[in-house]
């Protein structure tokens, strides 16, 4: 999904209201439904059959910069793939995606074939000691990636003001669903995705500065994919915003040891979805419901997508959890 987790306790969270919606099991399939439909799709062609090199293989011991060299060379090349192709789009958004910054970009990971996958860093992970990992949500492919980029970039800029020595990773390392789709509804996608997330965060700790804090940052479906990821004591923090739920009756049952925080802006139309379970349909108790248990950020009037918008409550709350300050409540 491409929506948020709306408001807060403070906010008007209407956590009884949902309960004794959540019963309806016809209303609530419904409701998923409408809101799959009345989300402005903003993913177009899902692109599965573009053609593009098989992804940089670096030995374990390899730097960052290591890393950042032979994407870039990687991304150049998917994009004169996609030209020859007749994919001028999808060639067009790559040469964007490596020309940006003065010394080009830096992935960390980077395949070009299908729907795509990216691991961007912005800031330098050698002398970062604050550093966020941010998780998108659904229709996030290499087609869209751009949005996804500019929060990441807003949430840096929000960050480095504060505190310079600090680094965000942009972490489109799964096929995420569509948003008008019936993978969205479900948590196939984001088992699949916990199994490739875990792994990156053990190895992040490699590549970062020693004893590096790291935050995760979950938006949308992301925060299913979060709520699935064992993180170990990897992770400090971990923010769910945007969140149609997690799988998870409860905090305490997430296989993590981080602080695990919950906000909702007050113009995030999630919030209107209920919140239940059924089978393997549905995702369960809200994340900002108190009987969920997790610590409840202020987000302002945050909608959907403009939770890492400049000048928001809702970027100034995670940018103190990232730093590791107690962020505004609810």
């Amino acid at each position: 999904m491409t929506s948020s987790l709306g408001r807060g306790s403070g906010n008007g969270v209407r956590g009884g209201a949902r309960r004794g919606r959540g019963g309806r099991i016809g209303r609530t399939l419904l409701a998923a439904l409408v809101a799959a439909a009345v989300v402005v799709p903003v993913s177009a062609a899902a692109s599965p059959r573009v053609p593009a090199p098989a992804p940089a293989v670096l030995a374990a011991s390899a730097s960052p910069q290591e890393h950042y060299a032979a994407n870039l060379a990687n991304l150049a090349a998917a994009a004169r793939m996609a030209e020859e192709a007749g994919r001028g789009g999808r060639a067009a958004k790559l040469r964007e995606m490596a020309a940006a910054g003065a010394e080009g970009a830096r992935f960390l990971d980077f395949d070009g074939r299908g729907r795509g996958r990216a691991v961007e860093v912005f800031g330098d992970l050698g002398t970062a000691d604050r550093i966020a990992v941010l998780v998108p949500g659904s229709d996030t492919t290499l087609d869209t990636y751009r949005r996804f980029r500019d929060g990441a970039l807003s949430l840096q800029r929000r960050l480095a003001r504060e505190h310079p020595r600090s680094a965000v990773v942009a972490w489109l390392g799964y096929d995420t669903p569509g948003t008008v789709s019936t993978t969205v509804l479900t948590a196939d996608r984001a088992d699949r995705a916990a199994a490739e997330l875990g792994p990156f965060l053990s190895r992040l700790r490699g590549l970062a500065a020693a004893g590096a804090r790291v935050s995760l940052l979950c938006h949308s479906y992301g925060s299913v994919v979060c709520a699935r990821t064992a993180t170990g004591s990897d992770v400090a923090d971990m923010a769910l915003f945007g969140s149609p739920g997690t799988g998870a009756s409860s905090a305490a049952e997430l296989p993590t040891r981080a602080r695990v925080w919950a906000g909702r802006g007050s113009g995030d139309w999630i919030g209107d979805v209920p919140h239940v379970r059924l089978g393997g349909i549905g995702f369960g108790t809200d994340p900002v419901d108190p009987a969920f248990g997790a610590r409840i950020f202020a987000a302002g009037t945050a909608g959907h997508s403009d939770y890492l918008k400049p000048g928001t409550a809702s970027l100034d709350a995670l940018a103190r959890i990232v730093l590791g300050s107690e962020a505004p409540r609810a």
